[in-house]
């Protein structure tokens, strides 16, 4: 009994209300008081008392950096507007491939990213199947789109896209700098073509 009587006090003090309410009860009915101030001497102002009273521990789960992506409510990724487009020229910005020129070949929206023909190469090891033996072959990383800017051939130099529309009511892209035309009929055939025979 004297056991019983031990675990009724020690339960008494604990509390399933809300921290912070005005009136608590304890686990077997009794009256407690809510968060008191903080001992004599721990806290000298009134600020610090406040937060001793109010410090709440909520759980929270954090992704890692890798993890990170917006979702819709449906689960699939949030996908990124992108100023470049596939069988667009581009120059590398920013980086270890800074100042080279290649052809977008393909984009990755969620992420915002962009593989460029021959361009930051990495190596991969390949897995020999059957008669063919394992190799090492080099394949073309993702750089990021803030990295990379439209370049004219023509003129030699970067620039900005900008948007127009022509006399037909077609909405085309332009470079600001010198006023050419990216998009065209020949190009989409052409990347079309380069697609379907992959």
């Amino acid at each position: 009994m004297a056991g019983v009587a031990a675990l009724q006090g020690a339960m008494a003090s604990l509390s399933i209300s809300a921290p912070g309410s005005a009136s608590t009860t304890g686990f077997w009915g009794n009256p407690l008081s809510t968060f008191s101030a903080a001992p004599a001497g721990v806290c000298k102002n009134f600020d610090m008392q406040m937060k001793f009273m109010i410090k709440t521990c909520p759980i929270q789960m954090r992704l890692k950096r890798w993890e990170r992506k917006k979702c819709k409510p449906n689960s699939l990724p949030v996908l990124h507007k992108m100023h470049v487009r596939i069988g667009d020229t581009v120059q590398v910005i920013a980086g270890r491939e800074k100042g080279k020129v290649g052809e977008v070949m393909r984009l990755y929206k969620h992420n915002s990213t962009v593989l460029v023909k021959d361009l930051n190469l990495k190596s991969k090891h390949k897995k020999g199947t059957g008669d063919e033996p394992g190799e090492i072959v080099m394949i073309e990383g993702p750089i990021h789109s803030s990295n990379v800017m439209l370049f004219s051939k023509e003129k030699n130099v970067t620039s900005r896209v900008g948007h127009k529309f022509l006399e037909d009511g077609t909405k085309v892209r332009y470079l600001i700098k010198t006023g050419e035309i990216i998009d065209s009929a020949e190009n989409w055939v052409k990347v079309f073509k380069e697609g379907s025979s992959e």
